[in-house]
């Protein structure tokens, strides 16, 4: 629809109550946008412009700027969200995967064939004809392109993935996303799967010689790309991850949801600490009631929202929830003598669970050694060559100690009537002096001497991982940084930074995140520094975040690859 340039017609800013209307519009549309996102999305305060365009084609159509971006656009009464948006609510839109030599097709104008679509372990998305559908490319959740399902998904299987999969509406590098700020997708890592069974590895995912089969609609489709046993084998392993042990996985999380709610209100939660936030609730109650070995997600339960969940206790009157602030919710009361709660019989820990949980670790967690060092720069070699240390050698500050005592002592320095003093000779003097104190500075205190020795050489550190040979790195060591920022359109997200560095793999602590704080996450690369990544999740989740770096809670049966290590951060 963007393929090509449009004309304005009219830029205006959004009146009070066109805002209330159009955030409650887009909490009907995307009914999995919770009420602190929608307001996130579409800001009380921040500056919002309605601009009324017709596109190449001549529909009429009305997009919403926020920031300097389009967020949303309106066509026929419709909402539809742009890649900017998507970038922030990942999960937002059931999500299809291509690859990404597809994307120019797509950018061109062209709508997405089945061909052309890459079928994940887990099975296509459910969706019905008509639906709207976000589009990724391989090796990233961050959506390119949107587009409505031209058939079900069921029709999708049973026509051997071949015919018109969705008509794109928009993408990434067309016109629309040129009104914006022009930015890349950040990096998404997919989500993590568990392995599937030996079918799937049937499946012919080898697309990237066959992508002559996008065309536009109407074209020739005639090149088969996906073994018709392929897609049935791919099929029967995506619903048998749907129930295990005969009992289907929604079922089983709806259980454990109940199970971890009400054991952090029989155990963990006191009268003292109501109200209660909703997400407190969540992150530091209910997930830490949750069993070794298994993973509370709401998103799999029947509920999929926390709040959807806590209305369903409200009505059972085992909890009353309250909005005491704006978007925000709290528990307010809890009936602990509810039959529920009192008969709810606190589940002892289970040794198997425990068993297979360490089990899925590689190896047992263990710190890294971390050591402050110092390198001996040109202007100071000779105050350490007589020690056998040349330029560029890294020193222990202990070490270093060491030597410039013996060099005092050695060269009769120790001040006679003052042994606290130290004499300066030359080499100390261009060691440690600066040019307005050569002639001035005759004498220092021992401890004013080894700081300013120390200060002068080059600042070092080495980490030594276990079983690893030791890894020297030049310059400061930079801790674990964590940040809360704030975005134009008036959002909190926090960001972490300088993960690499202990031996944390941005990507999987993302992860890890976002399981854990029910919250979307994006990893990209981190502003000032060469190769190096950032994490960032939506809204305040310092107090989580802190949580799982300070106590090592890293759930390592959700997070299967990377070296992990849990560092404090370094005094400064």
């Amino acid at each position: 629809m963007f393929a090509k340039a449009f004309r304005v017609k009219s830029n205006t800013a959004i009146k009070g109550s066109d805002r209330r209307k159009l955030r409650a519009d887009v909490t009907a549309a995307f009914p999995t946008l919770g009420t602190d996102q929608a307001s996130e999305l579409i800001p009380g305060k921040e500056e919002l412009n309605v601009v009324k365009l017709y596109a190449h084609k001549g529909d009429a159509v009305t997009v919403y700027m926020s920031g300097g971006n389009p967020i949303l656009f309106e066509l026929e009464k419709n909402l539809y969200p742009t890649v900017y948006t998507l970038w922030s609510y990942p999960d937002l839109l059931p999500a299809f995967t291509t690859w990404p030599l597809v994307l120019d097709k797509l950018v061109g104008g062209a709508d997405l064939m089945l061909p052309g679509v890459v079928v994940p372990p887990t099975g296509l998305p459910e969706v019905q004809q008509g639906d709207l559908c976000a589009i990724a490319l391989v090796g990233n959740r961050a959506p390119v392109a949107i587009g409505v399902a031209a058939m079900s998904t069921a029709q999708m299987l049973a026509s051997g993935l071949k015919g018109k999969g969705f008509s794109v509406l928009h993408t990434y590098q067309d016109h629309l996303w040129k009104s914006g700020d022009k930015s890349s997708p950040p990096a998404i890592a997919p989500l993590a799967v568990n392995p599937t069974d030996s079918n799937e590895e049937k499946v012919d995912l080898s697309l990237q010689g066959n992508l002559s089969c996008l065309t536009l609609e109407g074209e020739e489709e005639n090149r088969k790309v996906h073994h018709p046993e392929a897609s049935e084998d791919t099929s029967s392993g995506a619903q048998s991850q749907d129930c295990v042990d005969g009992k289907p996985l929604q079922e089983q999380m709806d259980e454990l949801l109940h199970q971890c709610f009400l054991h952090a209100l029989k155990s963990r939660v006191k009268k003292a600490d109501l109200p209660l936030l909703t997400s407190t609730l969540l992150g530091s109650h209910m997930f830490s009631c949750c069993p070794k070995g298994q993973q509370l997600d709401i998103k799999k339960s029947s509920y999929k929202k926390l709040s959807k969940f806590l209305q369903h206790m409200q009505q059972e009157q085992i909890v009353q929830i309250k909005e005491l602030s704006k978007g925000v919710e709290s528990i307010v009361a809890v009936d602990w003598r509810h039959p529920r709660i009192t008969s709810f019989v606190i589940p002892e820990p289970s040794l198997t669970s425990q068993t297979v949980q360490e089990g899925s670790r590689e190896q047992p967690y263990h710190p890294p050694d971390i050591k402050s060092l110092y390198c001996v720069p040109a202007n100071m070699t000779q105050l350490f060559q007589e020690s056998g240390h040349k330029k560029g050698n890294a020193l222990e500050g202990s070490e270093v100690r060491r030597i410039i005592i013996d060099y005092a002592k050695k060269n009769n320095l120790v001040d006679a009537d003052n042994r606290n003093l130290v004499k300066l000779d030359p080499i100390l003097c261009d060691c440690i002096l600066e040019k307005n104190e050569q002639h001035v500075v005759m004498k220092l205190p021992w401890d004013c001497l080894l700081t300013r020795c120390l200060q002068n050489m080059q600042p070092a550190y080495q980490v030594t991982f276990p079983g690893q040979e030791p890894i020297l790195k030049k310059g400061k060591l930079c801790p674990i940084d964590i940040t809360l920022a704030q975005k134009a359109c008036n959002k909190k997200v926090t960001v972490v930074r300088n993960l690499e560095t202990y031996g944390l793999d941005p990507c999987s602590v993302a992860a890890a995140l976002q399981l854990r704080c029910q919250a979307s996450t994006i990893v990209s690369p981190a502003p000032g520094a060469k190769d190096s990544l950032q994490v960032q999740i939506q809204g305040n989740q310092i107090h989580h975040l802190g949580q799982l770096l300070l106590a090592g809670v890293i759930d390592w049966s959700l997070v299967t690859r990377g070296n992990y290590l849990v560092c404090e951060r370094p005094a400064e």
